[in-house]
């Protein structure tokens, strides 16, 4: 479906096609129709599938034809008709660069607040008027405790990555948010998985909503080549560093589950002569911002990322991501490698896995339902490799060992565990599908 189907109006669809979009991808053409609409939505939807774009470029059209905004100046004090929650900075900043691009002839104003900046800016931002803010939760109670901003005029509510936000303990921020937002509104929530206590959530919020889904979130995007090296861990530095031999890799997203780790891989890819960085929530705003940015303008060859810190890293064409640490918990899986293969363009994923990881390569081929080509011609592959998953049926295996400290085993989405919360002040080619370890498929 052609953008122009959807009755936009000419600014914000020349806003649409100078970003090259004609076409909308799935989650846009089963959301905008019915945030146009004014109903409330449930959307299940991944990043990557253009999901910010399906309620920004709707809310923007219905801001033009209410009046509460128009191209051209205009000196009327703005009063926030729309609030945007995400769970991260990151996501956070990356909604509200959308908010901007789409709305870039209209006359639209936004800002965007989270933790770990100078709050006075945030406030005189504010007293400026916006049209639209995009928050994470606990900055915003902030501005809220400090009178800064008024929800009053709030007609669209929209929660983003709703999974992740219960996941990082924000429930009871957004519950206190939720609040202090008029009822009658329109209300927008958007989640990568929809378990009950998602679904629950939503009940609570949402009022006769209309539920779109696209790509559950076991599906890893179809045109995203995935494979593993199998490889002992004092050797995982040397293979990454042996990857990134092939020129054909531009840009390569490497995750790592843990901050001490993330830096420790960027400094030596630094020492090898490979420009990178590290990205993780005791970085400042302005480094993250600054390698993100390198990353971006291709100055920064290799970004090193947390999961938390990855969150809305939304990079045109990126061709290649590497799991330097398989993720305990295996949507993960499935989030990191979406941040290739977007928008319609191919990309690799390859994923480093040593003995005490196996598991967790076992707990990803459940979920996704489908084995990882092994690739086993590589300098580093150790000497004996024990029996694989698919020998003892792979589909269904036994207990697992604990994930850490209160993780248990690995949950579906929203579990127990919840990380402190990160907004309050402060293969190349060569993969073989035929054969595993030696034997048949």
């Amino acid at each position: 479906m052609h953008f122009d189907q959807f009755e936009l109006s000419e600014p914000v669809l020349r806003a649409v096609a100078a970003e090259g979009y004609a076409v909308a991808t799935p989650i846009q053409e089963k959301a905008i129709p019915h945030v146009l609409a004014g109903k409330d939505l449930l959307g299940c939807a991944q990043t990557g599938t253009g999901k910010t774009a399906a309620f920004a470029l709707p809310i923007i059209e219905n801001l033009l034809k209410q009046g509460f905004i128009k191209p051209g100046p205009s000196r009327e004090r703005r009063r926030v008709r729309v609030l945007v929650l995400a769970p991260t900075r990151e996501l956070a900043s990356q909604i509200e660069e959308s908010f901007l691009t789409y709305g870039r002839h209209t006359g639209l104003v936004s800002t965007v607040v989270f933790g770990g900046v100078n709050i006075n800016r945030q406030i005189t931002a504010l007293r400026s008027g916006v049209d639209v803010l995009v928050a994470t939760p606990g900055r915003l109670l902030d501005l809220m405790q400090q009178r800064a901003v008024s929800l009053a005029d709030v007609s669209v509510y929209v929660l983003d990555e709703a999974d992740r936000m219960l996941d990082m303990g924000f429930i009871h921020d957004v519950k206190r948010i939720t609040q202090a937002v008029p009822t009658a509104r329109q209300t927008l929530l958007f989640s990568a998985t929809m378990p009950d206590a998602i679904r629950q959530f939503a009940a609570r919020l949402l009022k006769s909503p209309v539920e779109v889904a696209v790509t559950p979130i076991a599906s890893t995007a179809e045109k995203i080549d995935q494979a593993v090296y199998m490889v002992n861990k004092q050797d995982k530095r040397q293979l990454l560093l042996h990857v990134l031999k092939d020129p054909s890799i531009e840009r390569a997203l490497v995750f790592t589950r843990t901050k001490h780790c993330a830096n420790r891989v960027a400094e030596t890819l630094q020492k090898s002569g490979v420009t990178a960085a590290a990205i993780h929530g005791n970085k400042s705003q302005s480094a993250r911002e600054g390698a993100l940015d390198g990353f971006k303008r291709k100055t920064v060859r290799v970004l090193v990322a947390t999961d938390i810190a990855a969150r809305g890293i939304d990079i045109d064409q990126l061709d290649f991501v590497i799991n330097f640490e398989l993720p305990n918990v295996p949507e993960q899986y499935v989030h990191r490698i979406g941040r290739t293969g977007r928008a319609g363009y191919s990309g690799r994923a390859v994923s480093f896995c040593e003995g005490e990881e196996r598991p967790y390569l076992a707990d990803i081929e459940r979920l996704i339902r489908q084995r990882i080509a092994v690739i086993d011609d590589h300098p580093f592959k150790p000497g004996m490799v024990p029996v694989r998953a698919e020998d003892v049926n792979w589909l269904d295996r036994g207990p697992r060992e604990p994930r850490g400290p209160g993780r248990g085993r690995a949950r579906s989405s929203v579990g127990n565990a919840q990380p402190a919360r990160q907004d309050r002040r402060a293969a190349p080619g060569g993969a073989s599908a035929g054969s595993r370890y030696g034997r048949p498929r």
